[in-house]
């Protein structure tokens, strides 16, 4: 049984986004929920689908402005999976929510051989990745990546931040194809908009430059990187943050550039299992390019995680701003 560190592990959304974000940080209310409002508006064959979650992934917004095109599945997320294939067979844009674990772990099958095998143009929007949830392991996704990278043809997004989301969701729907996308949800932290920054399916972007390190990040955990760049500069560490957005496939080649310029440590952090996640997509990928580098991963251990309050189960697994600075420094 996994060890409890509080006896009450329950968060407010408003508690969640601060142990996510950094002080004093701006924050978008719902920017999936209203995105896919937008889209809807251009795009009648745009159907929203969810296993009795509406509320938490935001997807309610879409729901009261499109009644007529909004279907709820009930607790049922493989019966999700396999109705929103069958709406792709019939022409519409199905975008399924639930949470990340119902969605990977537990409608695997469905997502493999009812989306993936045929090709179906179904979007899933999984809220609750990684280490977002003080719940213990029965809602925290912290193997997602690993089980959707392995799904041949199967596109993966893992968004940084509101700006993130909100250019997201039209790319998805323009995209051929099923995709996954981990979903943050609520009040999100808006920080990519002070970069000159836009959302790319399959690019990843050089948030910040640097000479001593490069972190190769993905989802909130840029967030941090980009945090802990502006502490360590303090202390002459110069860090360059690579943000990786598309999981799946992965820009192979901005990666590859990035890491042969300067000779920095590379470090890839996610707020992921170290096994089967991004980490491990760019050491294989270095590995067949035959890249030499200094190489070291921040995620979550393959382990199941504690229950309690985010800020003590972030520090405790490594992905906080400053147990990222502290393992950076220590390297450096």
């Amino acid at each position: 049984m996994s060890a409890t560190i509080e006896k009450k592990p329950r968060l407010t959304t408003s508690a969640m986004i601060a142990s996510i974000a950094g002080e004093g940080q701006r924050v978008k209310a719902a920017p999936f929920g209203k995105a896919l409002v937008e889209l809807g508006r251009h795009r009648p064959e745009v159907v929203g689908m969810t296993a009795d979650l509406a509320k938490y992934t935001d997807l309610h917004l879409f729901a009261n402005e499109y009644p007529e095109r909004f279907f709820q599945m009930g607790m049922a997320e493989q019966l999700l999976m396999a109705a929103a294939g069958g709406m792709a067979k019939e022409g519409f844009i199905p975008f399924a929510t639930t949470y990340a674990v119902f969605g990977t772990r537990r409608a695997f099958d469905f997502v493999h051989q009812v989306i993936a095998e045929e090709n179906l143009n179904v979007k899933m929007c999984c809220a609750l990745p990684g280490l977002t949830t003080g719940y213990g392991p029965s809602h925290q996704a912290t193997e997602d990546l690993a089980l959707m990278r392995g799904i041949p043809g199967l596109t993966i997004i893992d968004p940084c931040d509101a700006l993130d989301i909100e250019q997201a969701v039209p790319q998805m729907a323009d995209h051929q194809g099923p995709v996954y996308m981990r979903l943050p949800r609520g009040n999100v932290p808006l920080v990519l908009d002070e970069y000159d920054y836009r959302f790319e399916l399959g690019k990843a972007k050089l948030i910040r430059d640097g000479k001593s390190v490069l972190v190769i990040s993905s989802g909130f955990m840029t967030m941090r990187s980009l945090e802990v760049a502006q502490q360590l500069h303090a202390d002459g560490i110069d860090v360059a943050v690579l943000h990786v957005p598309t999981i799946k496939p992965l820009d192979e080649a901005t990666i590859l550039a990035e890491v042969r310029r300067m000779g920095r440590l590379v470090v890839v952090a996610e707020n992921h299992s170290v096994i089967g996640g991004l980490g491990e997509a760019v050491a294989c990928l270095l590995m067949r390019s035959g890249v030499t580098t200094t190489f070291r991963q921040i995620g979550l251990p393959d382990a199941f995680l504690d229950a309690g309050a985010l800020p003590t189960l972030h520090d405790r697994y490594g992905i906080s701003t400053q147990a990222m600075g502290r393992q950076i420094k220590g390297w450096v």
